[in-house]
């Protein structure tokens, strides 16, 4: 039988029920989502099933990443909700693809972890999965895994097991609705110009700790997945214009925010090398001043925009210009201080938010 998989939470307790309820059924679990997006979510939900398949003895196949194919096979139901048309036409081609896959394998049947998610529909998948085997001769095993305290036991399971909790279904316009109805940032779709910089919280972050949490069960390490809440940052637009329209190079360190966006002013008094705006606590440093505090060498402020410190370092060079951890003035580097009318344009935001750690044991 093939298994189609979407994610660890599901299809760990789902492949589980199914070696129990069909024990002579060789099970080949196939991993095609094409509309999980961004590619860094898609690849942590894959290499957390590459986990679970490997814990539970099953063959992984994984199918192409179409995301551009899925995204016009969509295209149009941008902005239906979850469960709606949107959600049956990705339905439909994840079950095509799975059932040539199977046909390719000479698999004459399939089924679909997504029965198992709570977010999905089952009488919509259902339905796909029966115009699938008119049209192509494979049978859609329809189980019912929800009911009975299943969704319970699922969440039982998945906590056992210490998968990667996923909190959106996957695709782009899902989470820009779900996003929206939170009112919370879209931080997935935040990361940075070098891939070696990874942003807090974000799902680099959370790939990078899962592939550490895989390294240390390979050596036998005992460990624990905790969580802590903490104010995260992330920054949308930085500009600085002289006087009435020359535009200069700047870069706003992290954790600099303004209330309204946007401030007029001039330099109102030097201290050392930091420069003084005279509105909403405005810092200047040159780019001389930033490589002797961050003891790099950095040529120009564009240089610095493309190839910055890694966060942590540049939280630790933030917290070399002002006393206070908590302190959110606008810290902004520049080639040369700024004369005359300033006007700094900056759009970022610090938010409450949560991240998992990874702590070893003794």
């Amino acid at each position: 039988m093939l298994v189609h998989i979407c994610c660890s939470v599901d299809s760990h307790f789902f492949l589980e029920k199914l070696q129990t309820d069909y024990p002579d059924e060789r099970l080949i679990g196939f991993f095609y989502d094409p509309n999980i997006h961004p590619y860094s979510e898609y690849r942590l939900r894959l290499l957390d099933v590459q986990r679970s398949c490997k814990r539970l003895g099953i063959e992984l196949i994984e199918g192409p990443y179409d995301y551009e194919n899925w995204r016009k096979a969509v295209e149009g139901l941008e902005n239906e909700p979850e469960k709606g048309r949107r959600c049956e036409v990705c339905f439909d081609r994840r079950f095509e693809v799975s059932a040539y896959k199977a046909l390719e394998l000479g698999e004459r049947s399939m089924t679909t972890t997504l029965l198992v998610s709570p977010l999905k529909s089952q009488e919509q998948l259902k339905a796909s999965g029966v115009a699938f085997y008119a049209k192509h001769g494979v049978k859609f095993i329809a189980v019912d895994y929800r009911s009975g305290g299943g969704t319970q036991e699922q969440s039982r399971v998945s906590k056992e097991q210490k998968l990667y909790r996923q909190d959106y279904c996957g695709c782009i316009y899902g989470l820009t609705l779900q996003r929206k109805e939170q009112d919370r940032l879209m931080d997935e779709m935040f990361s940075p110009l070098t891939k070696n910089n990874i942003l807090p919280a974000s799902i680099e972050a959370r790939l990078q700790m899962y592939e550490a949490r895989m390294r240390l069960e390979e050596e036998g390490a005992a460990y624990a997945i905790v969580k802590e809440k903490f104010l995260n940052y992330r920054q949308f637009t930085c500009k600085l214009i002289l006087g009435k329209s020359q535009t200069v190079a700047a870069y706003a360190l992290c954790y600099s925010t303004l209330p309204r966006k946007s401030v007029h002013g001039r330099i109102e008094h030097t201290i050392d090398d930091i420069h003084y705006l005279n509105r909403d606590e405005v810092r200047f440093i040159s780019l001389d001043a930033f490589n002797r505090r961050a003891h790099s060498d950095y040529s120009e402020i564009k240089e610095l925009i493309y190839r910055p410190p890694l966060f942590q370092e540049e939280l630790s060079i933030r917290h070399g210009i002002v006393a206070n951890p908590f302190d959110l003035s606008p810290i902004i580097v520049v080639d040369a201080l700024p004369q005359g009318k300033i006007t700094l344009t900056l759009d970022a935001k610090v938010y409450e938010d949560t991240q998992e750690q990874l702590k070893i044991l003794k």
